[in-house]
């Protein structure tokens, strides 16, 4: 396992994802503890990235329920198809928003959280958690974090 990340401050956005994600994978290949490995992989996207929050929720008991995360105090729960996250588990897919307040039915964990991105893992072809990655910033999220995400997410699903 990595005792720290490497990664050059002064790398743009997409070189910054492209020398983290080989270091998330090395972070994960040898510990089977699904929280020890959604606990660091959401320490090196807030460290590497410096957003604003960004953590995991978890679908149990029919609900999306908050997991390991980096940033203020979150909501707890979350029903299927409410919200952002709750609509990404709903539709099966990464949902970008560049402003929260217009997207309908948007839940206000922090008001200090201006956009967001927010990217499924399947298990079994069914949602089994979602990555949630707020920005005190409008329009903060782009294609960039899409792509390179959606790869987190890849490898999110070799050990849930």
């Amino acid at each position: 396992m990595a005792e720290q990340l490497i990664i050059a401050t002064s790398a743009d956005k997409a070189e910054k994802y492209k020398t983290l994600i080989p270091q998330i994978e090395a972070l994960v290949q040898e510990e089977k503890d699904v929280v020890a490995n959604l606990s660091n992989t959401v320490a090196a996207l807030r460290q590497t990235m410096n957003f604003f929050w960004v953590g995991f929720y978890l679908v149990k008991e029919n609900q999306l329920v908050l997991g390991p995360f980096q940033g203020p105090i979150a909501c707890t729960r979350i029903n299927y198809g409410k919200g952002v996250c709750g609509t990404t588990w709903k539709e099966k897919k990464t949902i970008l928003v560049p402003d929260v307040e217009e997207f309908p039915g948007h839940i206000a964990c922090s008001s200090d959280s201006k956009s967001e991105i927010v990217l499924p893992a399947f298990k079994n072809d069914e949602v089994a958690l979602v990555l949630d990655v707020d920005s005190d910033k409008l329009n903060d999220f782009d294609e960039t974090d899409r792509h390179y995400l959606e790869q987190v997410m890849r490898i999110v699903e070799k050990f849930i």
